[in-house]
């Protein structure tokens, strides 16, 4: 038998080009496609209609006439992740159309048999995903076009190195891990213009959550990368390429807050409580649509999936794991919940990352103090995001509820109900925030002795 620390030495390194996680945009898919082939034209001439034909309650009837196509002419990973982007756009369009009070309970064969194929393709769940709403939702900039803008559907696009919005002179510096902005011309109706047009007040706010969320996901890079050095680190063992990477890695923690911020400038909370919210959630935990959704020609049973929600991102359950953040059963089965909702690949990432050695065993054992202060950061770092997050939550959904039940107007759906305290995602939101952020506090280390 070979020593240990020879088996150490021979170990593999921890990469993400193992696991498909890009250099340059971490978790977001690098360059993802604008079209399909021109067979699933159908889907796509739906879908650069989508606000349309909501807002003017038509999008059933298009679809109950759409034909049904297969997969087989989806050649390729990124073909896949647009057909699935498109396709459960459309799925939550058709099911929210009318609002939680008249949700559609049976998802049609020409939707529902493509959308179930193209996911088992994928190895994700038939409903719109974090990966498809953020990940798979933007691409580079065009350089032939002088104005480059939004397709009319929900897809955030150009948002490489600079995104003029609106023909904005400012842009979006997706190069810049730090100080990414967003122009402040972005969100031009207000809601006190709410009952003007909720469909295109609805649409500006949409974009702006998509973009932050997608400025959020890129400040994570240096953060994921860090944390892949650090995982290494450990393995060598190197104490100083630890104590670099811990540092990076609460930079990167405090730029995600910080570009997370941007969201009270770029969506309205009202209307994102009112209009938006409700074609991100699903048909698990909802008591809107406690049945579960029929997909016909796939299940002669409703299935029930959980809505599209944050903690399908796979950045801070890696944070988690590599700090030792342990949190209460009910959030953790739920969190191990989400993990089925992400790409196989960053399933597998979060899985190593879990199976390495024990960082925080490695620092109290190592008794260097200067690699305990920089840990703590780290998680305090964490706790302070998720208290921003717990905040920003009780703007968006708390706050924005009772201002819902007082407005009346016969332009916007009722205001959302059965989610009233309920994350998209299902959770009894504001307790399950209050839980993660008092956990991640307790993982505080204090030297021994």
């Amino acid at each position: 038998m070979e020593p240990q620390s020879q088996n150490l030495k021979t170990a593999p390194s921890l990469t993400l080009g193992r696991f498909h996680i890009s250099e340059d945009y971490g978790f977001l898919l690098p360059n993802p496609l604008k079209e399909l082939p021109d067979h699933y034209r159908p889907w796509m001439e739906i879908a650069n209609r989508l606000p349309h034909l909501i807002g003017s309650h038509q999008l059933r009837a298009q679809v109950n006439e759409m034909p049904l196509l297969n997969c087989q002419f989806l050649t390729g990973y990124r073909e896949q992740r647009l057909a699935h982007l498109v396709l459960s756009f459309i799925t939550m369009g058709y099911v929210w159309q009318d609002g939680e009070a008249q949700p559609k309970e049976v998802l049609p064969r020409t939707l529902a048999l493509p959308l179930v194929e193209v996911s088992r393709n994928l190895g994700l769940p038939p409903i719109l995903l974090h990966s498809d709403v953020v990940l798979a939702n933007w691409a580079t900039r065009n350089p032939g076009r002088k104005n480059p803008g939004f397709v009319s559907y929900f897809v955030i696009r150009d948002v490489h190195i600079y995104y003029p919005i609106y023909g904005a002179k400012e842009g979006v510096n997706l190069n810049t891990s730090s100080k990414i902005t967003v122009p402040r011309s972005f969100l031009s109706t207000h809601s006190e213009n709410i009952g003007a047009d909720p469909w295109k007040s609805g649409g500006e706010s949409l974009r702006g959550f998509i973009l932050v969320t997608v400025l959020v996901e890129k400040a994570a890079v240096p953060g994921i990368k860090a944390l892949v050095q650090a995982v290494n680190a450990v393995l060598l063992p190197s104490p100083d390429s630890l104590l670099q990477a811990l540092q990076q890695l609460r930079l990167s923690i405090q730029d995600i807050t910080r570009s997370l911020g941007q969201m009270h400038d770029y969506v309205d909370p009202d209307i994102f409580y009112a209009v938006i919210r409700i074609f991100f959630s699903g048909w698990k935990d909802n008591p809107a649509m406690p049945a579960g959704l029929l997909y016909e020609g796939v299940s002669k049973e409703p299935l029930h999936y959980s809505g599209a929600s944050a903690a399908q991102s796979t950045v801070l359950h890696a944070f988690d794991e590599f700090l030792g953040v342990r949190h209460s059963k009910e959030s953790a089965d739920f969190l191990h919940r989400m993990r089925d909702y992400m790409p196989p690949s960053h399933r597998a990432f979060i899985e190593e990352i879990h199976s390495a050695p024990s960082l925080r065993d490695h620092i109290l054992s190592s008794g260097n103090s200067q690699l305990l202060t920089a840990y703590n950061q780290c998680v305090e770092a964490l706790a302070a995001l998720r208290s921003y997050h717990l905040a920003m939550v009780t703007k968006y959904l708390i706050t924005a509820a009772p201002k819902a039940k007082g407005r009346k107007t016969s332009h916007l759906p009722g205001p959302p109900q059965a989610l009233e305290e309920r994350g998209t995602g299902g959770t009894a939101v504001v307790r399950f925030l209050k839980s993660v952020r008092d956990k991640t506090i307790e993982a505080i280390l204090h030297q021994s002795g």
